[in-house]
């Protein structure tokens, strides 16, 4: 097993092709074919199902990926770091919604200032999407709602939210949840973690949301509570970034639910020299808090 076989595993499991893996490393597809062969052999497992012109990982396959990304990720640091070299290539960095649009704008362009060698690839989705984005390894890192209690993952509390309910303008006052008991509420997805706040929420006060309408953006729940359709949840800075906010009526949660902390987390053992110069430039800038 050598390094030039993890690369084309790993090109053949990301793409699901040999043609179209041998297309993005610029191999010829029976180089790919001999290579991928001579490494089931040495590991004594077949690391794809094979059907018809695609392949599938096997459940060794999906093991065997993990340490072939971590093994690269760790050769192209120690290159990195015995050349006296500054962080380059590709960082994918993945964040909820709101802190890509409120809370890291500057820090991003500040970083790229920095490490213009690195290409920085941003990722925005609910937080189990992250989650799931830096466990397969295809983020580095991600800002997700925490903490994160899970065993292959580590990172360092950032920012914290203040989480606000929105009402249409004439609702009248919302102290607890029983106040909204049955009304219809706009969230994200079902992996959403602010959703399961906003769930949690009711059921603390023995009340259940109605109708869930699912949406794709921040911009949209804002929409349709102004038009007296519904509730959110969101966090009050991004509330407060978007044009039309004062169209609708805002609620503060009770105490044990008002706040919300974002973390910055990664792959246990998987810190890239890229991510250590992101993690540094977060403390530069007071971002890296004490853990509650």
């Amino acid at each position: 097993m050598d390094l030039v076989q993890l690369e084309i595993f790993k090109a053949v499991a990301e793409h699901g092709s040999i043609s179209v893996a041998a297309q993005h490393i610029h191999r010829v597809p029976s180089n790919l074919t001999t290579r991928i062969k001579q490494l089931e052999l040495d590991l004594g497992v077949d690391l794809f199902i094979r059907e018809k012109s695609r392949l599938r990982l096997s459940p060794a396959g999906w093991s065997f990926l993990d340490y072939a990304r971590r093994i690269l990720d760790l050769v192209q640091e120690a290159r990195a770091t015995v050349a006296g070299e500054e962080p380059q290539g590709s960082f994918p960095l993945g964040s909820l919604e709101s802190t890509a649009a409120v809370r890291i704008p500057e820090l991003l362009a500040a970083y790229n200032q920095r490490y213009a060698k690195v290409e920085l690839d941003l990722s925005t989705g609910p937080s189990g999407t992250m989650i799931d984005g830096v466990l397969s390894g295809r983020l580095a890192a991600a800002f997700v709602d925490g903490p994160v209690l899970h065993p292959a993952l580590e990172g360092v509390p950032a920012f914290e939210e203040e989480m606000v309910l929105i009402a249409p303008l004439n609702h009248g006052p919302i102290l607890r949840a029983q106040d909204v008991n049955g009304e219809s509420i706009y969230a994200f997805r079902s992996n959403c973690s602010y959703r399961h706040h906003f769930e949690s929420w009711f059921a603390k006060d023995a009340a259940v949301p109605g109708r869930i309408f699912e949406m794709e953006s921040y911009h949209g729940m804002l929409a349709c509570v102004s038009a007296g359709a519904g509730l959110a949840l969101m966090p009050r800075s991004m509330l407060e970034s978007m044009p039309g906010c004062a169209t609708v009526s805002v609620w503060p949660l009770s105490e044990s639910f008002r706040f919300l902390r974002t973390w910055l987390v990664w792959r246990r053992g998987t810190v890239s020299q890229s991510l250590t110069m992101f993690v540094r430039l977060l403390e530069e800038r007071g971002v890296v808090q004490e853990e509650a």
